[in-house]
């Protein structure tokens, strides 16, 4: 387990994990330049541990991305001051075995509200972002 819930910086981490709506993903394009973009996340128990689960759309460059090179940063927003910085660095790949976004209650229930303002059904979203990413978390870093 990367995050040790006894300390200050690990229970800020466990926190943010559990109430933040957005994290930062990074791939790597071909050319070797980092792609930040803004996804929808739920850390999430799995076979290899805890990790992350994103849905994406199956056109995104983030998929052609991770097939030529898995290394991916994920990052929250540091706050105003940049004092609250938490980063990790893992690798990602298409999970066949996770359920679509609209059978993962835990996926569900936190952007249920978001969902509706896309003004969509949770089934119509499922069938958009109809591709799992799992990212397995190697490092931690943050202050």
């Amino acid at each position: 387990m990367l995050i040790n819930p006894n300390t200050d910086f690990g229970a800020r981490v466990l926190q943010r994990l559990n109430d933040e709506q957005v994290i930062w993903l990074t791939t790597v394009g071909a050319d070797g330049t980092p792609q930040p973009n803004p996804v929808w996340f739920v850390w999430d128990p799995h076979e290899w541990g805890e990790s992350f689960l994103i849905y994406t759309q199956p056109s995104t460059h983030r998929l052609k991305h991770i097939a030529h090179n898995p290394k991916v940063a994920l990052h929250f927003d540091g706050g105003e001051r940049g004092e609250n910085v938490v980063v990790f660095t893992g690798e990602a790949q298409v999970d066949v075995n996770a359920p679509p976004a609209d059978a993962h209650a835990a996926y569900l229930e936190k952007y249920r509200d978001g969902i509706d303002r896309l003004d969509t059904t949770s089934e119509s979203f499922a069938q958009t972002y109809s591709v799992a990413l799992r990212i397995i978390p190697k490092k931690l870093r943050g202050f």
